[in-house]
């Protein structure tokens, strides 16, 4: 049976967790998590009953104890042995370590690790850091033929052992990567704004399939937590493709019928146009169906939001209050891919949410380090809520008011629904139109109908039959023809 990590979303990316007996190795630049994972670790096997063991040499125990008191860890239970290396000795009876060589410090310090281990003999062992070692080893032979008595060592003694390596000594040194067991890369990138971003890859793992690419995680009060990589492929469900319909006949006739369940629903349309009414309006039918609905406001403050939908007969604190309603308000600038699709991924599979807006786009890829991640991102997150039953609406501000409208990124084709909202001119007048310009799923209505918002929310009226050029914001009139006769 795998040793648990005991750290959120790990042990799913491993496929699993460690092997018991077996060498690791996390690397990382500092700062990265290497430590707080290294606890973790250890604490876990404290709650299953084993002995652990944290040698550090790069690190004086009370710094360990700092780091743990600040997120709320006990090390009760966990053995922590200091690591001074020789040359450090301050009494007086190893003041001659001062002149010795490489070669006798380096044993020196694995000496004492043998000995700290037999005193100990713990199940769970965490070594801070390898790059101590591999000071002292100078080469890269020597260096290896010591990793290599470490392993065989604890391999004898059925440990599992968690080498941390903080890379300072020389980056691009692959030797404990042939030796470990596994690799598990982390990385810390800093965006041009906001916060920093973190990520993880499992690099290699003997004899096990893992979850491969990149993983988001952040360090919180508490601990790391890990955000697996979504496959949407992973989370089908059987239900129901019913049409789900408003309290609006004009727009179910123009969505031909209204919206299928388990498909995504794309609004488009330039700022002011009402994109999240819009979608305000099916939420508010979801949740007077009896479903719980969630949404995601990137670029809209909550309180706001809330006033703004009260003044157009939608109580979004109603169904907060009555539990039928997830709203979050997500900043972008402090928020990884990752991170938002495992909250969405709670709503869904822990809080039953049936309906799902993403309001907007723009703020989404605010996240993103680029459009093509965008792009895939997107497609595995609608694929994922597809699969699950969950009828989704994403919203995009396109950028202008009238005429050749551009939209900061091309989703068009990954969603089931594409619906248009466009301001145009009559007679001095700014005027809206709506209109359905694909389903993939079936029929829909193909005229632009004008809209108004009002108290009531949306209102549409008849097809527009007597202007052309619409959706280019400044139609023209067309003049009837007289009847014959």
């Amino acid at each position: 049976m795998d040793d648990a990590t005991g750290i959120s979303g790990l042990d799913d990316v491993l496929g699993g967790g460690l092997s018991p007996g077996r060498l690791y190795l996390l690397e990382g630049s500092p700062g990265a998590g290497k430590t707080t994972i290294g606890t973790q670790f250890l604490m876990q096997g404290v709650k299953l009953g084993q002995r652990c063991l944290y040698i550090t040499l790069s690190e004086t125990e009370e710094e360990l104890r700092q780091s743990a008191e600040s997120h709320g860890f006990s090390l009760e239970g966990i053995e922590i042995y200091e690591l001074i290396p020789p040359e450090n000795l301050l009494d007086e009876e190893q003041q001659q370590s001062l002149l010795y060589s490489s070669d006798l410090e380096l044993g020196e310090t694995t000496k004492r690790i043998f000995e700290t281990f037999e005193r100990v003999r713990p199940d769970r062992v965490v070594l801070d850091s390898l790059s101590e070692i591999r000071l002292l080893a100078q080469s890269s032979l020597r260096y290896r033929r010591q990793i290599l008595a470490l392993k065989h060592y604890f391999a004898r003694q059925n440990a599992t052992v968690l080498m941390l390596d903080d890379l300072t000594a020389d980056a691009n040194d692959k030797t404990v990567h042939s030796i470990a067991h596994a690799v598990i890369r982390l990385e810390e990138t800093a965006p041009d704004y906001g916060a920093e971003r973190r990520r993880m890859r499992v690099i290699k793992y003997r004899g096990r399939r893992f979850r491969g690419g990149y993983h988001d995680f952040t360090i919180v009060s508490g601990g790391v937590r890990v955000f697996p990589r979504l496959v949407s492929a992973e989370h089908k469900v059987d239900f129901a493709r019913d049409t789900l319909q408003t309290h609006s006949a004009e727009l179910n006739n123009l969505l031909g019928g209204g919206i299928d369940r388990g498909s995504s629903t794309l609004v488009l349309g330039p700022a002011g146009t009402g994109k999240s009414l819009l979608t305000l309006t099916f939420l508010k039918t979801a949740v007077e169906r009896g479903e719980t609905v969630a949404m995601f406001a990137f670029d809209e403050e909550r309180g706001l939001l809330i006033k703004r939908a009260l003044g157009l007969n939608i109580d979004l604190q109603a169904m907060i209050d009555s539990g039928h309603m997830i709203l979050e308000q997500v900043d972008a600038a402090e928020l990884t891919p990752g991170e938002f699709s495992a909250r969405v991924r709670q709503c869904v599979e822990e809080q039953g949410a049936r309906t799902v807006v993403i309001d907007s786009l723009n703020g989404y890829q605010a996240a993103m380090p680029g459009e093509h991640a965008l792009i895939l991102h997107m497609h595995e997150l609608l694929q994922y809520l597809n699969r699950r039953g969950v009828t989704t609406f994403l919203t995009v501000a396109q950028h202008g008011l009238v005429g050749d409208m551009k939209t900061p990124v091309d989703i068009t084709y990954l969603a089931d629904t594409v619906v248009l909202l466009r301001y145009f001119e009559d007679r001095g007048r700014v005027r809206r139109a709506i209109s359905v310009v694909k389903k993939r799923t079936g029929h829909h209505e193909e005229t632009i109908r004008e809209y108004q918002i009002d108290r009531n929310g949306i209102t549409l009226g008849p097809p527009l039959t007597d202007f052309q050029g619409i959706l280019r914001g400044v139609p023209v009139v067309l003049e009837r023809q007289a009847d014959a006769g």
